[in-house]
């Protein structure tokens, strides 16, 4: 029998996007056999990171803009290849050629956790940083959330249009999450929605779920600039995670 879901499988729509424009400012470096994006504070300060749990495209253009970002809010921010370098290529952004389900075949989550258990170690241990938290997009979300419980894992969660979560996962949720959603999202439905504001409230953990108007899927990060709406909302959801991370972590 199939796990209940509170938000679904990734989908055609996990593969729309355009490519944003900037000057990425940080570092591809390892941590053990893993490839990483690194962007450093000005600080240098190891004391608060962020995990970027990406999507399907892996580290690309937009998800190291974003780490920039937040490492320009003085937060040390990676983005870790979870996927062993199977990402698709911003060339198959809009492509109806790509076979998503095949691909989240190949990346189950014994495979993605143990890459998620070096990240996260290694940054507590080497780096000693002190507090950790993860930035779920898309895929990435539900690692997010699986990572969101027990003590030495994420100190407190982020999520735009999560992909994938099982109704299970997200019962086992104990410290505070953010998530930015899209009104007309296949994959996070309304549906989807209400039950994860109901799981939240019997959980009795701090949250948040704000709602963008008329905004597809992957809005948060790989939306089309050009459409205001579009932009504000994408802009709005990245302050709402530097805004839950200054309160939650």
């Amino acid at each position: 029998m199939a796990p209940s879901m509170i938000s679904l499988p990734p989908a055609a729509c996990c593969a729309k996007g355009t490519l944003h424009e900037g000057t990425t400012t940080g570092t591809m470096e390892k941590i053990g056999d893993i490839d990483v994006y690194f962007a450093r504070p000005a600080s240098n300060s190891t004391e608060k990171a962020v995990i970027i749990f990406g999507d399907i495209f892996g580290i690309y253009q937009n998800a190291k803009l974003v780490a920039d970002n937040f490492a320009a809010r003085g937060l040390l921010t990676i983005v870790p290849d979870l996927l062993d370098g199977d990402t698709l290529s911003t060339d198959d952004f809009d492509s109806k050629n790509v076979d998503i389900p095949a691909w989240v075949q190949r990346h189950p989550p014994d495979l993605v956790d143990p890459i998620v258990a070096k990240v996260i170690a290694h940054l507590r241990e080497t780096l000693k940083v002190e507090r950790i938290a993860g930035v779920g997009y898309c895929f990435g979300a539900k690692y997010v959330v699986r990572n969101l419980k027990g003590e030495g894992l994420l100190d407190s969660g982020y999520l735009a249009h999560p992909s994938f979560i099982t109704t299970d996962e997200f019962w086992a949720i104990t410290k505070p999450v953010s998530i930015a959603a899209s009104e007309i999202d296949s994959i996070f439905t309304q549906k989807n929605r209400y039950d994860a504001e109901k799981i939240l409230i019997d959980l009795k953990i701090p949250f948040q779920i704000n709602v963008y108007g008329g905004v597809d899927h992957g809005f948060a990060l790989r939306t089309d600039m050009s459409v205001k709406k579009n932009l504000y909302a994408m802009e709005d959801a990245f302050k709402q995670a530097v805004a839950w991370f200054e309160n939650w972590l």
